[in-house]
């Protein structure tokens, strides 16, 4: 169970982040945001981190094996780079449809997973 809430977690908190990292992109489509200064932005994107932490400081608890969890240290680490990624590519299809994935963007992310099947093989 630690298993689903800790990868739960991880979502959320990179749903988050990634609003925050990118999410400031698409202020120029929204009126009341288009004249916005660069420090208002950022205090967006940092207010929006802030709820990325609230998420991901309880999943890495939780999902810490020397706290009880099913995870190592490593296993965390990689477990967030390929939800990371995930949220990013369906992030970017919503919100940033001009973009293009090539082939060796796939191929790249491909090997992100292989690195989840190495990290966890014993």
């Amino acid at each position: 169970m630690k298993t689903f809430y800790t990868i739960g977690l991880l979502i959320l908190s990179n749903s988050f982040m990634t609003l925050a990292w990118y999410g400031h992109l698409k202020f120029k489509e929204v009126s009341f945001l288009q004249n916005i200064g660069i420090f208002s932005v950022i205090l967006i994107s940092w207010s929006l981190a802030f709820f990325e932490y609230c998420f991901q400081v309880p999943a890495n608890r939780l999902g810490f094996r020397e706290n009880g969890g099913p995870f190592a240290l490593v296993e965390l680490k990689v477990i967030q780079e390929v939800i990371t990624l995930l949220v990013f590519m369906i992030f970017s299809f919503v919100f940033f449809r001009n973009e293009t994935f090539r082939l060796n963007h796939v191929i790249g992310f491909l090997f992100l997973v292989l690195a989840v099947f190495f990290i966890f093989k014993k």
